[in-house]
């Protein structure tokens, strides 16, 4: 068991090193540099006006680092950028992981080794998603950093702990397309198939997924004259539940949850539950139990798409 869980880990440190070495990674690293830095200008330009505007010490200013926006700008905050670019980062990383192997014709000479079938896969997967959580997390770091240098002012425990569930999230739906590269990489022998497969996935929920929505929600919504407070919020509750099949949309959710405090729910509310109502920041720990579920759907896809891919590929034929 010592002697496989080595072989194991060497594979891994090979895959890091591939992946490190290669073009594909350095377009990536300088595509999320130029965009983090595009963002964090932004940022540091406004930072200092919403400090004199807002009570610091509950008015979390470090989170807003990471959602703060120049409205006379089009450069979007920075965790729009991660939203984006966080499915490329995924795709451009899996979507060649077992077909270049089989197109290179290594792979019978891999698995001819004394090891199991499933340390190839299962050691592609364990390299990349190391990988993302270090570039995720060393971006995370640069924000915190560049918003220490700017304001003076050290992160409270409650936004340096809200800063890191935000990073780990992020790994996990970054995890997600990952994994449904890997499965595109398995179910397809040509790694420009896997690709554009990957990406027009992608593609569908970032633009026509919304699209399609909105149509629905057009054909569903009841008619203003004679509407009731149920039936609006009722149809708008509809629209809310479709939305969430779609990843991103599950992601932008957790991401507004844990970095803007001040949102206390999610989806339509009705009068009465917004009379009484006190206009204050939630706790971490609610603020958790508010988006428990949009993290279990995300990391139940995360694990559907893995064991779909796993399975496909115990069951190919790997001989030339």
């Amino acid at each position: 068991m010592v002697g496989g869980n080595q072989s194991f880990w060497v594979m891994v440190k090979k895959e890091l090193r591939d992946q490190v070495m290669s073009w594909r990674f350095l377009i990536i690293i300088i595509l999320l540099l130029l965009t983090c830095m595009a963002s964090l200008y932004t940022a540091l330009s406004n930072i200092r006006d919403a400090a004199q505007s807002i009570d610091a010490d509950d008015a979390f200013l470090f989170l807003k680092m990471f959602t703060i926006s120049d409205p006379d700008s089009s450069l979007p905050p920075f965790i729009t950028f991660i939203s984006f670019l966080g499915p490329l980062l995924g795709i451009g990383l899996g979507f060649d992981a077992i077909n270049s192997e089989r197109n290179n014709r290594t792979l019978p000479r891999v698995l001819a080794q004394p090891i199991p079938r499933d340390y190839l896969i299962n050691a592609k997967f364990t390299a990349s998603l190391l990988l993302i959580g270090g570039m995720l997390l060393s971006l995370g770091l640069i924000v915190t950093a560049l918003a220490i240098l700017s304001i003076g002012l050290l992160p409270s425990w409650e936004e340096f702990w809200r800063i890191i569930v935000y990073i780990l999230s992020s790994v996990v739906y970054v995890a997600f397309w990952l994994n449904l590269a890997i499965l595109c990489s398995v179910r397809f022998r040509q790694a420009a198939t896997s690709a554009l497969a990957s990406l027009g996935v992608w593609l569908f929920f970032s633009i026509f997924f919304a699209m399609i929505i909105s149509m629905i929600g057009g054909a569903t919504a009841p008619k203003t004259e004679t509407a009731t407070m149920e039936e609006a919020v009722s149809s708008q509750e509809l629209i809310t539940n479709l939305s969430r099949v779609n990843p991103s949309y599950l992601f932008s959710e957790v991401t507004t949850i844990l970095l803007t405090p001040e949102i206390r729910t999610l989806g339509p509310l009705s009068m009465e539950q917004v009379v009484g109502a006190i206009p204050s920041p939630l706790p971490l720990a609610e603020s958790l139990l508010l988006i428990w579920p949009q993290c279990l759907a995300l990391l139940a896809g995360t694990l559907i798409c893995f064991a779909i891919s796993y399975i496909i590929f115990m069951r190919q034929e790997i001989r030339t």
